[in-house]
């Protein structure tokens, strides 16, 4: 019988894909996205405001993902037009790969290996990138955070895979 460690990880066929690169400056800074940028371990991505900073980041928001696939449910939810991930503010969009499967999971991303920590929640500032009602449109749909365990590069079309212990 399969234990529900084992149901939890995807099995090897299941891939998922870097759909886009944001990087943030400033807390009120614009976002924008990129074609390529390197992950260090402990610290951000390297051209995002933490790995600009260039320290060790105790924090398990190295890194933030979130899912493709769910940027249409956000605006069906919130009731409004087509979701511009960049205005999420997080870093990686994804395809392919139940980002919410895989708390305390190890994901191979391009040449990196991230840690997938937990829920990114939405804040408040929702309601001015996407509306009214989009805090709770984000509610369960917001991404995940990670810790970054081993450096490398990562671009747009990456593929994602779950590294085996």
């Amino acid at each position: 019988m399969r234990t529900l460690r084992d149901l939890n990880t995807p099995p090897a066929h299941i891939k998922g894909r870097v759909e886009a690169l944001i990087m943030r400056g400033a807390p009120r800074d614009p976002a924008r996205t990129i074609e390529a940028t390197t992950a260090l371990a402990g610290i951000g991505l390297a051209d995002d405001r933490l790995g600009r900073r260039g320290e060790a980041e105790l924090s398990t928001r190295q890194v933030t993902l979130i899912q493709q696939e769910h940027l249409a449910v956000i605006a069906t939810l919130a009731r409004t037009a087509p979701i511009d991930p960049v205005g999420l503010r997080r870093n990686i969009v994804v395809s392919g790969i139940n980002l919410l499967s895989l708390k305390n999971q190890v994901l191979r991303v391009g040449e990196a290996l991230i840690q997938i920590v937990g829920p990114c929640q939405p804040c408040s500032r929702m309601e001015e990138v996407i509306g009214a009602g989009g805090y709770a449109a984000m509610r369960g749909h917001g991404g995940m955070t990670a810790r970054i365990l081993q450096s490398g590069a990562l671009r747009v079309g990456d593929p994602i895979s779950v590294e085996t212990p």
